[in-house]
């Protein structure tokens, strides 16, 4: 870099190295958890061959092992199977770890990492740099070689983000190629729609579990979001109509699948739990269907004997209109819904505290 750089190039150069640099922290952030779980599921496949006191756990293993790891992130009996199953789907992943490895070393020198299907893409550096552990979590699913080497080579070639891997696999694109006569042509059209990945996809449960992060920390997907729950959360407890703040961004496990509530509250008066989404974006059936969802999981989920049923409220905005919506899933009783509407704030209070927000410029983007 010349010396006599303009303020242009000086301001190119420090946004070049930020980016760069992101990218390889990026990037080694997701190989460390990858290799992290590989090594537990090797760990307990060499034990499960050579433990001197095998014999004395058996099928209670993982459940055992479980309880002994409580308080390492992820370490659950249902993830330490998941680890066991990605060690024996991807052995070839050791050969991008050595560097890593040197202070963890393979357990056995006579053991025999298990054979590379025939199938798989095989190159562990592409494997293990390009693809994050959550895409992993969803290939292990796939028991057909073939069909999981085919979603490997798809995934890396477009770069593709986890929930775009999770909507080609329930797309069933793997089937749908093999019908195609221009098998090119459906590639080329899959991937030209196809959701690209960040080098870091910081909003991914495993990332921020491995690094110890709260997922407040990281969740917000932009500054406008950020400062526009904060306010709302001010807002709320500033009515007082009886919300007592408990959580924000509450993660909660469907199925086998994170979600995250942007707020939930306690209601003292209605007792029950209040969850607020924020959409910054027009209103979408999709939006209130996941607002539902939120709603029944809490009432099946963390309603107590005496409490009431949830609550959920949305709100979306494309900058320059609000709209709120109640969800009021499962409640058949006309009280219910009439007492909640007594002492909930007001659709339309809510709707001018949104516009008067973004009209206002309190919350630009900075």
């Amino acid at each position: 870099m010349s010396s006599e750089q303009t303020f242009t190039q000086l301001i190119e150069s420090i946004r070049g190295a930020d980016r760069e640099l992101h990218m390889q922290a990026g990037k080694a952030i997701n190989l460390s958890l990858t290799l992290r779980n590989w090594l537990i599921g090797h760990y307990i496949a060499e034990y499960e061959l050579h433990g001197k006191d095998r014999a004395k756990y058996g099928e209670r293993l993982f459940g055992e092992l479980a309880i002994a790891l409580r308080g390492l992130s992820n370490c659950n009996r249902r993830q330490l199977y998941r680890y066991h199953r990605f060690y024996h789907f991807y052995p070839q992943i050791v050969g991008a770890a050595s560097p890593l490895f040197k202070n963890m070393p393979i357990l056995s020198g006579d053991s025999i990492v298990p054979t590379v299907s025939p199938q798989s893409s095989g190159n562990p550096a592409s494997l293990a740099t390009r693809l994050s552990y959550s895409h992993f979590d969803l290939l292990v699913d796939i028991d057909d070689a073939t069909k999981r080497a085919f979603y490997e080579m798809e995934c890396i070639r477009g770069n593709w983000s986890v929930r775009e891997l999770k909507r080609q696999i329930a797309s069933l694109y793997y089937e749908r190629s093999g019908l195609s006569q221009d098998k090119q042509k459906l590639s080329e059209l899959t991937q030209q729609g196809a959701e690209a990945q960040s080098i870091l996809n910081i909003r991914d449960p495993y990332v921020f579990e491995f690094l110890g992060l709260k997922a407040a920390e990281v969740m917000s997907e932009s500054h406008l979001e950020q400062q526009l729950t904060d306010k709302l959360q001010a807002f709320l407890l500033e009515l007082g109509h009886g919300f007592c703040f408990e959580a924000r961004q509450k993660r909660i496990l469907i199925g086998e699948e994170h979600f995250f509530v942007d707020l939930v509250f306690y209601h003292r008066i209605l007792k029950c739990h209040v969850l607020v989404e924020l959409k910054l974006e027009g209103f979408t059936h999709e939006n209130i269907g996941q607002l539902n969802t939120y709603v029944n999981w809490y009432r099946r989920n963390m309603m107590a004997d005496d409490d009431n049923p949830p609550i959920g409220i949305l709100l979306c905005t494309d900058k320059n209109h609000a709209l709120v919506e109640y969800a009021l899933a499962g409640m058949d009783n006309q009280l219910f819904v009439s007492k909640y509407q007594l002492e909930l704030p007001a659709k339309e209070e809510m709707q001018r505290f949104m516009d008067a927000e973004l009209r206002e410029g309190r919350l630009g983007d900075e």
